[in-house]
């Protein structure tokens, strides 16, 4: 039988605290910066990046490499600690030193002070990465669907407006804010705003060389 758990919020605490070893603890504070703080708004430097200006480009600058996502799934998970991170990542201790840095540069991540002597401290999502959940959330349900034989982990859904309705399964739709409606394929229609470029690719030589926005 496959045994259900309930995914804890983003800044949920674990329950049993585990001490953080000094060497793989990261205690440097990124260059210019206290920790904790981040990039105005969440956003990061804009990269020239090859190709169409895209959003998907710009974001998988930052989130494109497992690691990253993975750190980003213990994080909704409610493991905060790097201890905890690298083990049920599975990452090497240094590519995700390197990750975590580079998401907390890109404003996805902040770290927060749980010890002064020594220095310690926990990874927490920012705004910019609880907004990452649809994306995890569908990321599951695509390799529950097509990769995993039996789902190794269930998310369910209780209302917050309703603490009394019974939990159950998370079946999510994409839905339109505008309208309500339920969202399919055929009901989206593509709008380039990129200039020099249209569906089928740049329009003015030179343009696949502009940078990604």
């Amino acid at each position: 039988m496959t045994q259900h758990t309930d995914v804890q919020p983003a800044d949920a605490q674990p329950a049993d605290v585990q001490r953080t070893d000094a060497r793989h603890a990261d205690t440097r504070p990124i260059e210019g910066r206290p920790a904790g703080s981040r990039p105005a708004a969440g956003r990061s430097a804009a990269v020239p990046l090859p190709g169409r200006p895209c959003s998907i480009a710009a974001a998988l600058q930052i989130l494109g490499e497992k690691w990253a996502l993975l750190a980003v799934r213990e994080m909704f998970y409610g493991n905060h600690r790097f201890d905890r991170i690298v083990r049920n990542t599975g990452a090497p201790r240094d590519r995700l030193t390197a990750r975590l840095r580079a998401l907390e540069e890109a404003g996805v991540v902040e770290r927060r002070a749980y010890s002064e002597r020594p220095p310690r401290y926990e990874y927490h999502l920012t705004e910019a990465g609880r907004d990452l959940a649809p994306l995890t959330q569908a990321l599951l349900a695509w390799g529950d669907r097509w990769v995993t034989a039996e789902p190794p982990v269930v998310l369910r859904h209780r209302p917050a407006d309703h603490p009394d309705h019974p939990d159950h399964p998370l079946d999510a739709a994409w839905t339109c804010r505008t309208c309500g409606a339920e969202v399919h394929g055929p009901d989206v229609r593509l709008e380039i705003h990129s200039p020099g470029w249209d569906r089928q690719g740049p329009t003015v030589p030179g343009s696949e060389a502009a940078p990604g926005r």
